[in-house]
């Protein structure tokens, strides 16, 4: 399955593990990139310290590719960058930032350069700022998304008219089908998240792992865009923010209810009630927890037999 993004990172199937918070360490990522995809790493929610040893682990477990995805927003930004490099990553996935302030330094020390975006304009600015290539993640993705609430089915072909760099789709991709989908609707590859977190290699919690194989359609949310727009599995935590839309709350109130760690408690800790649960809306589709490596199995043998399927007359 060659194509622009096998070739750019060095993999055999043009699918990549989100780089997701409280879910994507070593384990998970040198997973993905043995099975042919690529494993990321999510920096987010580690310490410098902690990094470092997932990619030390990593690169230990695997002799495939595999990156680190890094929210800009991140207050040690200085000192992930630099352990990056010293450790010898050779792709990084930005987000959750201006992608000019990081990409010139990166790639001007050999480092493959992703930015995820959620609209037109932020892949036009990211294509501007030299990256690689595009990560264009629709509404319907778990975690912090976008404000413009556009979908992928809808943001794909809109961001594939106007860029010539690889494109990757993300949002509501967990099955072949979707992504022979995104692919014919012009994106090169796919990143896949919410599949992943039901994996076993995934570092969520069991307790969090379970709720997303039992959850429905309608079950999750998009919330908090007041601060930054997060979807979430409706749980306690999440009755009480909408108690508070209800009576007028303010930002700073918000801020006060939502606290320190809410993510880590929910998704890591294993606090249905009082943790943040961040799910895609794809969540409804995923029934099991699987090995990584049956994921992308299955998702290749499901694209291929889509591809079949679509090959023969409708009418």
């Amino acid at each position: 399955m060659a194509n622009s993004i096998t070739n750019l990172f060095g993999i055999k199937y043009p699918i990549i593990q989100a780089g997701m918070i409280w879910n994507s360490g070593w384990k998970l990522a040198s997973a993905a990139s043995n099975a042919g995809a690529l494993g990321l790493i999510g920096a987010g929610s580690m310490y410098p310290d902690v990094l470092r040893e997932h990619i030390q682990k990593c690169k230990m477990a695997t002799d495939n590719p595999f990156g680190v995805n890094v929210p800009m927003l991140y207050p040690n930004i200085e000192e992930i960058m630099d352990i990056i490099v010293e450790e010898k990553v050779s792709i990084v996935f930005t987000s959750a930032g201006n992608p000019k302030t990081w990409t010139a330094w990166l790639k001007e020390r050999g480092i493959t350069v992703v930015h995820v975006v959620s609209s037109v304009k932020f892949a036009l600015k990211a294509q501007e700022a030299g990256v690689d290539a595009v990560v264009a993640e629709g509404f319907e993705a778990g975690g912090h998304n976008g404000r413009d609430e556009t979908t992928t089915l809808t943001l794909i072909p809109m961001v594939r008219e106007h860029l010539h760099i690889p494109l990757i789709a993300a949002g509501g991709i967990a099955t072949g089908s979707a992504m022979l989908a995104v692919m014919v609707l012009g994106a090169d590859a796919v990143q896949v998240g919410s599949r992943f977190v039901a994996s076993e290699e995934s570092s969520a919690h069991e307790a969090f792992k379970q709720v997303v194989v039992e959850a429905k359609e309608g079950d999750t949310q998009l919330t908090l865009k007041e601060l930054a727009p997060v979807r979430l599995i409706k749980n306690k935590f999440y009755n009480e923010l909408q108690e508070l839309y209800k009576k007028g709350t303010t930002v700073e109130e918000l801020k006060t209810h939502l606290g320190r760690a809410r993510a880590k408690r929910g998704m890591f800790e294993g606090d249905l009630d009082d943790g943040e649960l961040e799910i895609g809306q794809i969540s409804g589709l995923i029934h099991d927890i699987k090995p990584a490596a049956q994921i992308v199995e299955d998702m290749i043998n499901e694209f291929k037999q889509a591809q079949q399927q679509a090959s023969q007359p409708l009418y």
